[in-house]
């Protein structure tokens, strides 16, 4: 009897690990102070570190070259690849000196990208929208778009006022943005608020996995600090323990009896000027 209970503790420990939700090890993070140019590839200009606003940041300056007037900066940070996760940053954005009279200080941060920033998912901030007298360009403060199919302009003719919304942006000034993504939805939360101030649930590329990157326009005076990347992407579940062999059905049942253990049947189951 004594020995049978212990059989039958034994095949219910087992049956229990089995059961047991397989272990999923903890997102990785990374934190960039961004006190320093090192660890960052720059497309289409060049990064320096400088004193802005109290803080050290990296300040993103565009190309002198003929044709780069109307294209993006984009630093991108070595070593991040990232699918799902959180992307947290600080930005300040503000026009150039002599910029068009269009330009917005537009800033913000590509995500899942590839092909040196040709291809991914974009999430920026038009700062002088977001106290502006004009409702409309109120409402047009933060923006989504996809590159290299699903430019601004594209989804605001498709879909207006879907991948657009109002924020309270105060032009050059330190501003912090949150961005937590899933699958084929992303969230934007700005200076720390409860409640998102956008939410895109059709990403163009899909589930996809990239680069992160600091994103500006050439039109734009643009700061960054404080970054923190935590990819949860990269997390996949160990294996759990070998499933329990199935048994014969010649076996008898006094046979089955005597191991002291019932088993249940498992289930099987393009580059234009962000402007507006």
């Amino acid at each position: 009897m004594y020995g049978r209970g212990l059989v039958l503790a034994s095949c219910l420990w087992i049956s229990a690990a089995a059961a047991a939700p397989p272990a999923v090890p903890p997102a990785a993070s990374t934190a960039h102070r961004l006190d320093t140019p090192s660890g960052l590839e720059v497309v289409g200009g060049a990064a320096e570190v400088v004193t802005y606003r109290g803080r050290r940041a990296v300040h993103l300056a565009p190309s002198a070259a003929p044709g780069s007037a109307d294209k993006a900066v984009v630093a991108i940070v070595t070593g991040a690849d990232f699918g799902d996760g959180t992307i947290e940053v600080d930005v300040a954005g503000a026009p150039r000196a002599g910029a068009p009279a269009d330009s917005r200080g537009f800033i913000g941060v590509e995500f899942r990208l590839s092909e040196s920033g040709a291809r991914g998912e974009i999430v920026y901030l038009r700062p002088t929208n977001g106290r502006a007298d004009d409702q409309l360009r109120r409402n047009r403060s933060v923006q989504y778009e996809s590159l290299p199919d699903f430019p601004w302009h594209r989804l605001r003719k498709e879909s207006p006022g879907v991948y657009e919304a109002y924020a309270d942006l105060e032009t050059g000034a330190w501003t912090s943005m949150k961005i937590v993504v899933s699958g084929t939805t992303a969230r934007l939360y700005v200076n720390g608020a409860a409640n998102p101030a956008l939410v895109v649930k059709d990403l163009k590329l899909g589930a996809a996995q990239g680069a992160v990157a600091l994103w500006s326009h050439a039109s734009t005076d643009g700061y960054f600090s404080n970054l923190r990347v935590e990819s949860s992407s990269g997390a996949r579940p160990r294996p759990g323990p070998p499933p329990l062999p199935r048994r014969s059905a010649s076996r008898s049942t006094t046979s089955r009896r005597s191991s002291g253990c019932r088993r249940r049947g498992s289930r099987r189951t393009a580059s234009r000027s962000p402007s507006s």
